[in-house]
């Protein structure tokens, strides 16, 4: 593996030159713009603070950036991990966080070491888009009282919401001015302008400069240490078996997240420039970089697709460009911290529900619903609702398995077509032929003889009538187990009974071995398999004992 990292260096460095280290520089420091109020309003909606989402995006675009598994990853806070965060800060307090953050950092790492890169391959397209809408509506909720400058209680988005029936909802006509304000000119900024100056970072600095000069009465982000090691950091005494055992299932589901979407980030971003992920080495990357953390006092980090789309559209060349966004951020915080701890909650607030808006694949959602894929709407529906009624582990596992119980339907559909033998069509003139299958019929099995489908190859003799002989054309059968096996040999027996010649064609492998195994090809008899259909009509067949007597 580090074979592996070092030959991806060679190659990303090869021909290094001034030329590009500008490119580098530029565009990190437009991902430094883009960063900022995405850092900050992220610390503050995982329960945190401000301060801790400004340390995370430094330290995390640092670090994973010079360990990534791909050049064009820019890693920091996210608004899917801090949803999930909020609980576990109002359960298990900051401290509760740093413990479970240093946990899924090992976890990553671990994960990056066995090589389990490919685990998201695993997850159905559907229960991703689930879970990011379920994170989203999460977000949206989290941000009422900052936005509308209300207060809640309860230890989930939901319960919050439902806080207000006894706690009352009276809005702040400040905070929300200073919200709606931030959303319509996050709606309406022109994309060409944004590409040059972020809405969100333009539209915070135009309440914040309001707030100041006008003196309006809104709560604020608050004090930003100038620090990367805070008082509010993580000790190594609080790693004790206790901590350990009780946030082992926090730290999963973080770990759980992380994976996904950094590697989900680094596909995306793969297939825009053409460099695909070393997956592997993206989860050591994101391993060691939240397990470093805590100790900064900083809050779970993730490869960012916003982020890394503004590095790839604003001409990254090498993974100096995460660098070079880290020391932008860093140089903010010494520079800007005065007046970041004015930026009004409800800007954030406002920044946070456009976030939330877009980070719903609405492309993917209308797609899966107009063309009414019903496996698909139910994936999405459930882990929608799973992440905003439980948390993102249990939405994972239930959107899972509601994926697995839809793929085994799915590939346990057997199709069975029945035609009458024309050998007119294999252009057979031979009369003996022609008299001998005059009355046969072939049946086309395609799909798995398993235990599901025993009723289905059972029903075969209802469906041939009155014929002589059936041919089992067995090409498309992709596998047998013991149940249809031995339900083909009651099929056969009763065959035989009423006097039905049968033969198999055109087994696979896989599915004639099975037949082996169970010692049906011992019962059938060898001269009863053929290559095909087309071969076995070829052959005079000898009339079934039952037959010959009658004949």
């Amino acid at each position: 593996m580090l074979n592996n990292f070092t030959s991806q260096l060679k190659t990303e460095f090869k021909g290094y030159n001034a030329a590009r280290f500008t490119k580098d520089l530029m565009s990190g420091i437009t991902v430094a713009a883009v960063a900022l109020p995405l850092a900050l309003a992220f610390g503050v909606s995982s329960g945190a603070d401000a301060a801790a989402g400004l340390i995370t995006a430094i330290i995390a675009g640092f670090v994973m950036s010079l360990l990534a598994g791909g050049y064009y990853q820019i890693s920091g806070p996210t608004g899917a991990m801090a949803a999930i965060l909020t609980s576990l800060v109002i359960k298990y307090g900051i401290n509760g966080v740093f413990v479970a953050t240093f946990l899924a950092g090992a976890m990553l790492f671990t994960a990056g070491i066995l090589h389990l890169g490919k685990l998201t391959s695993f997850i159905p397209a559907p229960v991703i888009t689930g879970f990011t809408s379920g994170i989203a509506v999460i977000i949206a909720l989290g941000q009422i009282d900052n936005f509308f400058g209300t207060v809640s209680k309860g230890s989930s988005a939901v319960g919050k919401l439902l806080s207000y029936a006894s706690l009352g909802f009276k809005p702040d006509l400040i905070s929300v001015g200073i919200g709606a304000f931030v959303v319509i000119f996050m709606i309406v900024f022109p994309k060409k302008l944004n590409a040059i100056i972020p809405a969100s970072l333009l539209s915070i600095i135009i309440t914040t400069a309001v707030c100041i000069f006008a003196d309006l009465d809104a709560a604020s982000v608050g004090t930003i240490p100038q620090t990367l090691l805070p008082e509010n950091s993580m000790k190594l005494s609080v790693l004790t078996f206790s901590n350990i055992s009780h946030l082992i299932m926090p730290a999963f589901s973080i770990a759980a997240l992380g994976m996904i979407e950094s590697l989900l980030c680094g596909a995306s971003a793969g297939q825009m420039t053409g460099v695909r992920l070393n997956s592997n080495q993206e989860l050591i990357a994101q391993g060691v970089g939240n397990m470093l953390l805590p100790f900064f006092g900083g809050i779970p980090a993730t490869a960012a697709i916003a982020r890394t789309s503004v590095a790839i559209r604003s001409g990254a060349q090498t993974r100096l460009t995460g660098v070079f966004h880290s020391a932008g951020l860093l140089i903010s915080m010494f520079l800007l911290a005065p007046i970041m701890s004015k930026i009004p909650m409800a800007a954030l607030a406002g920044v946070l529900m456009v976030t939330a808006w877009r980070m719903n694949d609405w492309e993917d959602i209308k797609y899966i619903f107009s063309h009414k894929f019903k496996g698909a709407m139910i994936e999405f529906t459930a882990t929608m609702l799973a992440t905003i009624i439980f948390d993102l582990t249990v939405a994972i596992a239930i959107g899972v398995l509601i994926g697995l119980i839809v793929l085994v339907l799915r590939l346990s559909f057997i199709e069975i077509n029945y035609e009458k033998v024309d050998l007119s069509k294999l252009h057979i003139n031979d009369e003996k032929l022609i008299e001998r299958y005059s009355n046969a019929m072939v049946a086309y099995i395609t799909g798995p003889m398993i235990f599901a489908n025993t009723q289905n190859i059972a029903d075969i003799e209802m469906h041939i009538g009155g014929a002589d002989t059936l041919f089992l054309s067995m090409r498309g059968v992709s596998n047998i187990d013991i149940s249809c096996a031995q339900t083909l040999r009651s099929l056969i027996e009763s065959l035989r009974e009423r006097g039905i010649d049968v033969a198999l064609c055109g087994l696979p492998t896989k599915a004639y071995k099975m037949i082996e195994r169970t010692e049906l090809d011992k019962f059938i008899g060898e001269d009863n398999f053929y290559w095909s259909v087309a071969s076995a009509l070829c052959t005079n067949r000898p009339l079934p004992e039952c037959r010959k007597h009658s004949a």
